[in-house]
């Protein structure tokens, strides 16, 4: 049997304030498979957009071990990380991040570049299509709703097909309406691209699209329920 897409092994993570040792996440052992949704829930400061944060190699765990597909992130040389993070993870976030002054489709297209992947903006018009706003593409971010806009973000994370797919709280600044259609695309990331999903969230519908619910507190895990 293969390894999971990404693996939490008794992962712990300390931050110091003010110089003082602080735990934000416990011995978190979690698991998640190829094309599956994980839905981490619990109040702010639990600990989720920490997890997120190791899961994606943004950051490193103090203790314990975090995997993907079965190779310590921790193992990785800088070279590895950055292709890594470009090549394997796609980011969404709450507030969308995208550049001001690029359109549509330069935002889309940006990660492809970065990447220097062949035939870039052919790739990124298509996924601009599957989010249906093939139509904004020279528009620039300010004048897209934020429905829009978290489909833009939704596009680029997914342009070059990622292994895994982070989103922390992606629908939290945005309407039932937009919200659902986010998470429509963020459920069909994981059937249609095969993305293992990792997501954040205060919200019960977002939570709904899940196959695996994580409830954590004070950075331990509570319970893990399986749909």
């Amino acid at each position: 049997m293969p390894p999971p897409r990404v693996e939490l092994r008794a992962v712990s993570k300390t931050y110091r304030d003010q110089g003082q040792p602080v735990e934000v996440l416990h011995q978190v052992s979690l698991a998640a498979e190829t094309g599956t949704v994980t839905a981490l829930l619990g109040r702010s400061g639990c600990g989720k957009t920490t997890l997120l944060n190791l899961a994606g190699a943004m950051d490193f765990a103090s203790s314990g071990e975090v995997l993907i597909d079965g190779r310590s992130t921790a193992s990785l040389n800088e070279g590895e990380l950055t292709a890594l993070r470009r090549r394997r993870v796609g980011f969404v976030f709450q507030f969308f991040q995208l550049l001001p002054t690029l359109t549509v489709l330069e935002n889309v297209e940006l990660p492809l570049l970065l990447a220097r992947t062949p035939k870039a903006r052919d790739t990124a018009r298509d996924r601009l299509c599957w989010v249906g706003l093939e139509e904004k593409a020279a528009s620039l971010p300010y004048q897209l709703s934020g429905g829009q806009m978290q489909r833009v973000a939704i596009a680029r994370a997914l342009v070059h097909s990622p292994d895994v797919l982070i989103a922390d709280e992606p629908t939290g600044n945005l309407d039932t309406a937009s919200g659902d259609q986010v998470l429509a695309l963020i459920r069909e990331s994981a059937a249609r691209f095969g993305a293992t999903v990792l997501m954040a969230t205060h919200s019960a519908e977002a939570a709904a699209i899940a196959g695996i619910r994580v409830h954590l507190r004070d950075g331990r895990i509570q319970t893990i329920e399986r749909a």
